[in-house]
């Protein structure tokens, strides 16, 4: 499932006429890369939730098979949280699989991290990046067998007690559905992952590796650095 929701708020005035997930980068919206990437692994049947003019994304990638996917919609008409959307979407889901933050860019290995998810045999694995500034994102602690003991969303500057942040990208079994509040905007990073640590889960932490990066888009300053990225190379 790729998240693709989010009003963008902190990248206006970008997204008040075009949704934060598709924000041109390199040549095409950022919603092409990550579709494109999952393809590449043969991830091919993707549910994409969308509220922020949806019609403008559905208008773009049709039913998928442009890019050689089939694409199912889940029209959200009010805010769910990144949980609450994959929890309205449940009926979609039949074992394990990837939920993809759709307003990040990354060269993420797919099959690497499914490989790992799977030797570790937990209830979820997080994509992890290193961030030099993790004030933005979710942090983790994790043991020597890296499975996480601790989990933060967006910690204030003293509270920070590690740099290996969420990279947007999850595995989980499904029962991680069960865990998620039926009301409310249940966020993954602020109430599913704490709580589910809080209850014994077995949460893993996939280092991202060379090779493997990771880039925000969250304001005008990282959507302007990134797309500088490309004519720097």
């Amino acid at each position: 499932m790729i998240l693709a929701a989010g009003k963008g708020t902190r990248l206006r005035p970008h997204t008040e006429q075009v949704p934060k997930c598709m924000m041109p980068i390199w040549g095409k919206p950022v919603l092409a890369h990550t579709i494109q990437r999952l393809q590449q692994y043969g991830v091919v049947d993707l549910l994409i939730n969308v509220s922020h003019l949806p019609k403008i994304v559905t208008k773009h990638f049709g039913d998928g098979s442009r890019l050689g996917v089939k694409i199912t919609y889940s029209l959200e008409t009010e805010a769910l949280g990144t949980a609450g959307g994959v929890k309205n979407a449940a009926w979609f889901f039949d074992g394990p699989f990837f939920v993809w933050y759709g307003d990040n860019l990354s060269t993420c290995d797919l099959r690497r991290l499914y490989t790992f998810h799977r030797s570790r045999g937990g209830l979820a694995t997080i994509a992890l990046f290193q961030r030099e500034d993790p004030t933005g994102s979710g942090i983790v602690d994790l043991d020597e067998e890296d499975r996480i003991t601790r989990f933060l969303e967006k910690p204030k500057p003293d509270e920070v007690f590690s740099h290996w942040v969420s990279a947007g990208i999850f595995v989980l079994e499904p029962e991680v559905l069960e865990a998620i509040p039926d009301r409310g905007n249940p966020d993954f990073g602020r109430d599913v992952f704490p709580t589910l640590l809080q209850e014994g889960a077995a949460i893993y932490g996939y280092r991202l590796s060379e090779g493997e990066s990771l880039w925000w888009i969250d304001t005008p300053d990282d959507l302007l650095r990134v797309r500088e990225l490309r004519r720097q190379e």
